[in-house]
């Protein structure tokens, strides 16, 4: 075999175990957030299905109104603070880029 072939393949091997072993790290790292990243997914999900389901939503809130106008009127000034308080984060962080 040419000498110059089986230097290259003896590389080629070398780095393919560095690449693997470098793999295995990078998921020993990872496995901790692996938790975290699962319940910000379950989120998603959630938010996707209300996107989905803006019916169900109405519905909710007109009950909420209906059963106790007071506290659904203090939530939803809640909430809109608490949105508004988001959008202003995201336009700040998208604004330092």
């Amino acid at each position: 075999m040419n000498p110059k072939l089986l230097e290259l393949a003896t590389r080629h091997g070398a780095l393919k175990a560095r690449i693997d072993e470098q793999r295995r790290q990078l998921a020993r790292h990872v496995e901790p957030l692996q938790g975290a990243l699962a319940k910000g997914d379950t989120v998603l999900k959630g938010v996707d299905w209300l996107k989905h389901h803006p019916a169900a939503v109405g519905l909710a809130v007109a009950a909420a109104v209906i059963a106790r106008p007071k506290r659904a009127w203090r939530w939803g000034r809640r909430s809109f603070l608490l949105w508004r308080g988001w959008q202003a984060l995201k336009s700040a962080v998208a604004g330092g880029r």
